[in-house]
């Protein structure tokens, strides 16, 4: 153990040579007293357990104070230090930071109570509110975490289940969400070996026998790339990106795809000393191979909400083989490393947070915001699940600030984003200044302003159509509220807060617009058609999402809400209704004809690229064409006819691909299920 804290000593006076080092010196001793005599599962003195966290946390460049909290970590939960003893000998600071990761373990309801998810829930609010307060709780919590599924093989059988299972759906994605990707891609492998060890042996087993292929590959394409770098006078260095098994058996699952057709089997890193020299790099990957289209992502003019940076591109190799490029610079490539943790120790150990870590901890202190409505636990841990680990798109407001969602946001989404109350007016969107309705699915490097009005409530299938945790909550939480849902129970809370949110902001900075008769006669179809002149009734006050009918008067089209009890009592005359929808209401198939040459997994690609559109394949045929081609015929079903145009696009990045077609006679309206 002593060699231990050694180690540890020499990397924090690495990275902090001026601090003094009596408080970790203070620390160890404390805690190797308090834990005197303790045994890990593995049969070793419990205090190695405590140094290997404080370690970790050194390894990302945490603190000395952060460092002594994580030796200390345990005391409060395992021994008779009590929090007093902690504050009088070591500070508020150390003792607040060693309260909170224990507070984040204890659980203090009964066993036969509440059910499994409600007791993740539980453990997810308190890390959320931990976190909140001083984000170096989390980061303990994590690498605590991490130590323990380090040696989780010394555990039952059960108990490694049930913790790898959490490290998977919780802990591995906040890693992620902090930015920390080392601790993310160890956790991942981890849990995976535990839950799934035959895949976790088989995906192990390929990659030792291609390693001399693989690393002769890097090499040299590692050598080509420095020799062009420097011909373009960039000073960078060239290395082969680590291989997570846990990612490469995701995408062996999500795409149907074999090992060895997994890009990421083969992918270099280029580590740049400028953000021009990362642009300039990229041209020079692009001039040696030719780039796959669409694979291009820009990170550094728009990071990711963990503060990630970097461009990916993906070129095709002169062999066939298709390969990932990552670029950054030397910071960046910290950043990806040590994530939040690198912005909490930017001025050598300062604890003023810059405004990238604001932004980033602004998302955790949101989130816990609103989850405090998600009383229903498979509610809450099913919201945290999506946002942590769907991938994201990026879209702008009017103003040009770039706003992150989930693949397959829509407008409503993005209205719930920025204020509940915009979210419950929002009739539908400008998106690239054209209407679009509230199922619209965004997508990276749309404009959306917001259109709103004020007899506008949500819906109950307004449920179905946002993607968001946040969105999901304040819908139901309002819909209660109206009484159109029935209030639920939820054993972890005593008595339900009400979620705090800012004031409404001046509308001028919402970007949203309020919506006048004719912006909303734009969203509504009469016999299948747009553009009539319509009147919307005020007895009943129609609004996108209500089920509408039109009435021919002698005054024009009045339009009514079909279950407008007004309207049925006035008798109508039925020759004098109209069919009305609103737009987004009525949805339409169509067939694309796809013409593909002979190669393995191209359907298993069609499906991968055509995903993240959001459109419902309801058919799809095979059949056999001339010369060794072959024909697919994808039916779908969608309300936003100008998605054809984007799938038309992501189909022709597919290799194999030769024609897209459309067939336009099978074009057919229907009225929406549900």
């Amino acid at each position: 153990m002593r060699e231990s804290f050694i180690k540890l000593q020499k990397q924090l006076k690495k990275r902090f040579p001026d601090t003094d080092p009596s408080v970790l010196r203070e620390a160890y001793r404390r805690a190797d007293k308090a834990h005197k005599g303790q045994l890990r599962s593995s049969g070793e003195p419990y205090i190695l357990h405590p140094l290997m966290v404080a370690q970790i946390l050194a390894g990302i460049g945490m603190d000395p104070i952060t460092c002594a909290a994580g030796i200390l970590h345990d005391v409060l939960e395992d021994t008779d230090v009590t929090f007093a003893d902690l504050k009088a000998d070591f500070g508020a600071e150390i003792a607040g930071l060693v309260e909170g990761v224990t507070k984040i373990g204890g659980l203090t309801f009964a066993e036969q109570e509440v059910s499994a998810e409600a007791k993740q829930a539980n453990n997810i609010r308190k890390m959320l509110v931990a976190t909140a307060k001083d984000v170096r709780v989390i980061i303990i919590k994590l690498a605590d975490r991490l130590h323990n599924m380090r040696t989780i093989e010394y555990l039952p059988e059960a108990k490694r289940r049930r913790i790898a299972r959490e490290t998977l759906d919780v802990y591995a994605p906040l890693a992620h969400r902090l930015g920390v990707s080392a601790w993310k891609w160890e956790l991942e492998d981890h849990a995976f070996h535990t839950l799934m060890p035959e895949e976790y042996k088989e995906i192990s087993r390929q990659l030792a026998m291609r390693r001399r292929d693989r690393e002769h590959f890097i090499n040299e394409t590692a050598a080509a790339l420095e020799r062009s770098l420097r011909e373009a006078e960039i000073d960078a260095r060239v290395i082969g990106r680590p291989k997570h098994l846990y990612s490469i058996y995701r995408k062996m699952v999500e795409h149907g795809k074999d090992f060895h057709e997994v890009m990421d089997l083969h992918g270099v890193r280029i580590i740049t000393q400028t953000p021009g020299d990362c642009y300039n790099a990229l041209g020079v990957v692009h001039a040696l191979w030719t780039p796959v289209p669409g694979r291009m992502k820009d990170y550094i003019a728009m990071p990711k909400l963990n503060m990630y940076q970097a461009l990916h591109t993906t070129v095709m190799r002169e062999i066939g083989r298709p390969m990932e490029v990552q670029i950054r610079t030397e910071e960046m490539d910290r950043l990806a490393r040590e994530g939040i943790a690198a912005h909490w120790t930017y001025k050598e150990g300062a604890k003023a947070s810059d405004a990238k870590m604001d932004k980033q901890l602004s998302w955790f202190r949101q989130m816990y915001e609103w989850l405090k409505d998600a009383h229903a636990p498979e509610e809450l841990v099913e919201s945290m699940q999506r946002d942590f680990t769907v991938s994201n798109i990026y879209v702008f407001t009017p103003k040009g600030e770039v706003k992150e969602l989930p693949r397959g946001a829509t407008p409503l989404d993005y209205a719930y984003m920025i204020h509940s109350d915009i979210g419950h007016h929002c009739i539908g969107a400008k998106v690239n200044g054209r209407m679009v309705p509230l199922r619209y699915h965004l997508q990276t490097g749309d404009v959306v302003e917001v259109l709103q009005s004020k007899n506008q409530r949500p819906h109950l299938d307004w449920v179905d159509i946002v993607v968001t945790g946040r969105a999901r909550t304040r819908i139901r939480q309002h819909l209660r509220e109206l009484g159109m849902l029935d209030p639920i129970h939820d054993p972890m809370v005593k008595a339900p807060e009400a979620a705090a949110e800012p004031a409404p902001m001046r509308r001028e900075r919402l970007d949203v617009a309020p919506v006048d008769e004719s912006t909303r006669a734009k969203l509504l179809r009469v016999d299948g058609e747009s553009g009539y002149e319509v009147k919307f009734a005020k007895c009943c006050h129609p609004m996108p999402g209500h089920p509408v009918v039109g009435y021919m008067t002698k005054l024009g089209m009045s339009i009514h809400r079909a279950d407008c009890k007004s309207f049925a009592k006035s008798k109508p005359d039925p020759d004098r209704i109209h069919a009305a929808s609103w737009d987004g209401d009525e949805e339409f198939e169509q067939t694309v004809r796809v013409r593909v040459g002979a190669r393995p997994n191209v359907l298993a690609d069609i499906t991968a690229v055509l995903r993240p559109i959001n459109v419902d394949i309801v058919r799809a045929e095979y059949r056999p064409g001339e010369e060794g081609s072959s024909y697919f015929d994808f039916t779908f079903r969608t309300s936003d006819t100008s998605q054809m145009p984007r799938i038309a696009r992501a189909l022709r990045t597919v290799a194999g691909v030769q024609k897209i077609g459309s067939l336009p006679e099978e074009v057919v309206p229907f009225a929406r299920v549900g």
